[in-house]
């Protein structure tokens, strides 16, 4: 059986059996791929320690010709974003945004955009974390990316949360931490981004308060 080899973010995982795990993953190429990792809760698996949340792996698996369910065949770890184990804030950030994304695209589909944008928004959590406004910043470009860009000349904003909003679609996650909103702009914008999201989505995570507003995390 021909094996299929690619580059994937996991944005989720679940036991199958007591031995077994379903790992979703996220790939460039051919979008939400969900595999079938036979043994990998064995002690003594080859995948022990390679399918942690958030990884972003090298992978191959065997596709099934019954189900939308693949076998993973072999897991070699590019970057385990280490940053995230350190602070369980940004754990819920990366999980919100992963939600966002399976709720929001379909089933093996190509998605090379938000693969870089999951990418890029994984890294900045772990190396620049910028709280509530790197949040912002991905629901921002996420919407961008799906061609659901609001028309900022139309929404109801102070003049500073639209010169924000303006800026944070082009922003390299880097600068986020350089950017100082005032508190009522990013209640605002906060606002604004979740009737955006809802017009656009039909529906939020209920994960996104805990996003937005860690337990213990201060406000900017």
């Amino acid at each position: 059986m021909n094996e299929e080899r690619c580059p994937g973010v996991i944005l989720r995982t679940r036991p199958l059996t007591e031995t077994s795990l379903i790992v979703h993953w996220l790939t460039p190429n051919l979008g939400r791929v969900a595999t079938v990792a036979k043994g990998a809760r064995r002690a003594k698996s080859p995948f022990r320690g390679k399918l942690d949340l958030f990884y972003l792996a090298e992978f191959s698996f065997s596709r099934s010709r019954r189900s939308d369910l693949h076998t993973l065949r072999e897991v070699s770890v590019r970057e385990m974003h280490v940053g995230l184990r350190r602070d369980l804030a940004l754990v819920e950030q990366a999980s919100y945004a992963a939600m966002l994304i399976e709720q929001a695209t379909e089933v093996e589909t190509p998605l090379e955009e938000i693969f870089e944008l999951s990418c890029g928004f994984l890294r900045a959590l772990c190396e620049c974390p910028s709280g509530a406004l790197g949040v912002l910043t991905f629901e921002v470009k996420l919407l961008e990316t799906l061609g659901f860009a609001p028309d900022l000349t139309r929404a109801r904003l102070s003049p500073g949360a639209v010169q924000f909003l303006e800026h944070l679609g082009a922003a390299d996650w880097s600068v986020l931490p350089t950017l100082k909103p005032t508190r009522a702009q990013l209640s605002e914008m906060e606002r604004f981004a979740y009737d955006c999201l809802l017009a656009s989505l039909e529906r939020v995570p209920a994960a996104r308060a805990h996003a937005w507003h860690p337990p213990g995390m201060v406000a900017r």
